[in-house]
């Protein structure tokens, strides 16, 4: 199985950066990283062009637009249009040259927003988005709907992995990041600067499961041993918290002994997002990396200056 080629698409982000690391660490040899300044996947030739210069024997697509709750609600239209072009152009020009295995990276924000808690691979598409990231959640679910009809129509093997919200390094350490990295900078800049105040977005109520992508790494690497896979799998840590829980965690890492307010005028998003990974588990994977001890892992990594060796 080793003895495959594997094309990582977005090898340069957080989650592509992660999928590499842990390909080289199970063993795997033949990996190829198209660069993203090369191959503009937005257009449909590009991609068939990349993917034909290779032709591996597997894609590992987790190339696409992210940012966190603030970027989503700025950019509606982009991050619809660039997720959706890039998922149906690679998905379609994978089939195209014959590719018969495809691991694409969804999100878990694509499931409707008063789906039944924990949500489960069946509610996907069965309500409307939460509105402040309808774009992306649209353009992720037209990258899981390509992978079920083609799966079925085709016979190829492509699965939709889709995971909860994800944490580590190579994150967006900036406030157009995702929750994690947008608040570490936050605690980060506080102690810095001997702020005694950090502020939450919103009420700090809502309630989200957190993953350190290392973990999902590992996960599509063990999906590379699996031959029954559904062309839907739920992948999620199981430790869901509220953001005020979160961001208690995150003080504690980067020592803001301050306090802690919650900014009520802006908004929420869905009040909760769990996961089911009942299906993950029973192909045998579980996650490894316990929240608070990923969380110390990585502000060590990415904010080496004031973390003190244990």
């Amino acid at each position: 199985m080793r003895e495959q080629s594997i094309m990582i698409l977005g090898a340069g982000g957080m989650v592509g950066s992660a999928c590499l690391r842990a390909f080289q660490r199970d063993g795997w040899t033949r990996i190829v990283t198209p660069q993203r300044h090369l191959w503009d996947l937005t257009r449909q030739h590009r991609a068939e062009e990349c993917i034909r210069a290779t032709r591996p024997d597997v894609i590992v697509m987790a190339a696409g637009k992210v940012g966190g709750i603030g970027a989503n609600m700025a950019d509606q239209s982009r991050f619809l249009y660039q997720n959706a072009m890039m998922a149906m152009n690679v998905i379609h020009a994978a089939k195209v040259n014959g590719i018969e295995r495809v691991i694409y990276l969804g999100s878990s924000c694509a499931y409707p927003k008063h789906a039944v808690q924990p949500y489960h691979e069946e509610q996907l598409l069965t309500g409307p988005f939460e509105p402040t990231n309808a774009g992306y959640a649209l353009a992720k679910c037209l990258g899981a709907e390509m992978c079920r009809h083609y799966s079925e129509q085709y016979g190829v093997r492509y699965t939709c992995l889709m995971p909860c919200n994800l944490y580590g390094p190579g994150d967006n350490y900036t406030e157009t990041g995702h929750v994690v990295g947008m608040l570490m900078k936050r605690f980060h800049d506080a102690v810095m600067t001997g702020a005694d105040t950090v502020t939450l977005w919103g009420s700090g109520t809502p309630v989200r499961e957190f993953m350190h992508v290392d973990d999902l790494a590992d996960a599509v690497v063990h999906l590379m041993g699996c031959d029954d896979v559904p062309s839907l799998v739920n992948v999620g840590s199981g430790e869901a918290v509220s953001i005020r829980v979160l961001a208690g965690i995150i003080a504690k890492v980067t020592g803001f002994n301050g306090t802690i307010r919650c900014d009520r005028r802006e908004v929420d998003g869905v009040s909760r997002k769990v996961m089911s990974s009942a299906v993950m588990r029973k192909l045998g994977w579980l996650p490894q990396i316990e929240l608070f001890h990923g969380l110390r892992q990585v502000y060590a990594q990415e904010f080496p200056a004031l973390v003190e060796v244990a």
